[in-house]
């Protein structure tokens, strides 16, 4: 099969450190070629990839002090894919609803990942606009601020790892992790105000976007001065399974609607289990008392942490094994793209 895969271009594919979507991407678009599909990347010129790669910008706008307008290179992307949408038996776009007009001029089966929150209000204008637009979520709780509204529904399809990337650690470094993106969405004070109670040492390795620097500096940072708390900055791949291994839980205590959340896999992947709030995909992700815990107050979430010791990291790993690998994942898009190349209804 010829398939096209338009990646954001706000990080490479993989990214370098933070960058769930383009990391999705590219555990997607790696598994594809593995299995023998003649695989078209569309992402930033930095990217690395086993498939062929269209580049609009030469490197990953997040890191180009240059890209005033990040805009405009996503323009520039879209058309050079749907220019040549007769060389692909199918398009899968992962930009979120920046694809819908361009998918509606071309005769190629085109389906678009939604990434990103739903429950916004120029976001559900968009959806109830084009309600004929084949998307998958990556969550049925992402569903959940347009289920009044007719969408196209190609289906729910949850994120997979490579899972050999991923060991199993043993969890003896005793501390609790905080891994991903300093905002006030997630929460990050509460998870200090939660380890402080529960007397255990917490690990925060997270990027702090320019956007949110005035939080980090007013409202986080006057937290760090505790000896339980420990701040590394932003981690890449090549640490990420030792620092979520070795931890003795993901603290994941989230404050917004997240549409999937990858780091929670992430954890499981390692054997790690997770504490969480109850927003989001959490609930369809976690399953209290085997793959982790979830709680709301600091003290619920302090009293999570107490009792963590109890979940079974191998049932962790072999909830990842069973729900969240990419071959997984991979096989639900195949059997989407089937659907599509046949004209099936979608709902």
């Amino acid at each position: 099969m010829r398939i096209a895969h338009v990646a954001p271009l706000y990080e490479r594919v993989p990214p370098r450190l933070y960058g769930g979507t383009e990391r999705v991407v590219s555990h997607l678009v790696e598994e594809q070629v593995a299995r023998g599909h003649e695989v078209t990347l569309f992402a930033s010129g930095d990217s690395r990839t086993s498939a062929s790669i269209v580049a609009a910008v030469p490197r990953a706008l997040r890191l180009d002090v240059t890209a005033s307008d990040q805009l405009a290179p996503h323009m520039i992307e879209l058309s050079q894919v749907f220019d040549r949408a007769a060389d692909f038996d199918v398009i899968h776009c992962h930009v979120d609803y920046l694809a819908f007009p361009f998918s509606r001029l071309v005769a190629t089966p085109t389906l678009h990942t939604l990434h990103g929150r739903l429950d916004l209000p120029n976001t559900r204008a968009v959806m109830a606009h084009f309600d004929d637009v084949p998307v998958v979520s990556i969550s049925d709780a992402q569903r959940r601020p347009v289920e009044d509204l007719r969408v196209t529904w190609a289906g729910t399809v949850y994120h997979g790892l490579p899972l050999e990337t991923y060991p199993v650690g043993t969890g003896r470094g005793g501390y609790l992790a905080f891994l991903g993106r300093i905002s006030p969405e997630k929460r990050p004070d509460l998870a200090i105000r939660a380890a402080r109670r529960a007397g255990v040492p917490l690990r925060i390795a997270a990027k702090v976007d320019p956007v949110d620097r005035p939080y980090f500096e007013e409202e986080i940072e006057p937290l760090l001065n505790d000896p339980l708390v420990e701040y590394l900055g932003e981690i890449g791949d090549a640490e990420k399974a030792a620092f979520l291994g070795e931890a003795l839980a993901l603290l994941f205590p989230i404050d917004w609607p997240e549409p999937f959340g990858l780091v929670m896999i992430e954890a499981l992947a390692c054997g790690t289990p997770v504490i969480a709030r109850p927003c989001g995909s959490v609930g369809e992700i976690i399953e209290p008392g085997h793959t982790g815990l979830i709680a709301d107050t600091v003290e619920e979430l302090a009293a999570a942490a107490r009792r963590i010791a109890g979940i079974d990291r191998a049932a962790c790993r072999r909830e990842a094994e069973t729900r969240f690998s990419v071959e997984r994942m991979t096989d639900d898009y195949e059997a989407i793209y089937a659907r599509l190349e046949a004209g099936a209804t979608l709902a």
